[in-house]
């Protein structure tokens, strides 16, 4: 996906509302796709100052932990999906440690999506990690368009 495909995609996840009962579906709709599928995932999602749900599945590791908590700081920091950031980086030959970001508190891979609400803007970030970064973008983006009830 270009930049351009990820700022259109980004324009369609946008909920009318969105509190700590809505976190609790799309953590558990995001549990029972990944379970149902095998894989072995993180699913964090929250505030940038409260986790609103988290789960570790059977496969997932520690280190992917610490990959979903960089992922979300950087959707949180930019208010744009890390795999936007990520790829807009790559597309300019830009590094986040070029913006003034440690590494070890922020990653522009793809896996953090935030919690738009119409009116209002980012509220929260939605995070897998364990898969390619790619397969764990899509999979949040699967999640949030079927809680929309939205089509791909």
């Amino acid at each position: 996906m270009t930049v351009d495909d990820l700022i259109a995609e980004s324009a369609h996840l946008v909920f009318p509302q969105f509190n700590e009962d809505q976190a609790w579906d799309l953590g558990c709709r995001l549990v029972s796709m990944s379970k149902r599928a095998g894989f072995g995932v993180v699913i964090n999602i929250r505030t940038a100052n409260r986790t609103l749900f988290h789960a570790s599945l059977p496969g997932s590791a520690p280190l992917n932990d610490n990959w979903a908590r960089r992922k979300s700081n950087t959707a949180l920091q930019f208010q744009e999906s890390s795999l936007l950031v990520g790829t807009r980086n790559l597309a300019n030959g830009q590094t986040l440690a070029d913006q003034g970001l440690d590494e070890a508190d922020y990653a522009d891979h793809g896996g953090a999506v935030p919690i738009c609400v119409v009116g209002v803007g980012v509220v929260a970030v939605v995070t897998v990690s364990g898969l390619p970064q790619r397969e764990d973008h899509a999979l949040v983006v699967r999640a949030i368009i079927e809680m929309l009830g939205q089509s791909l």
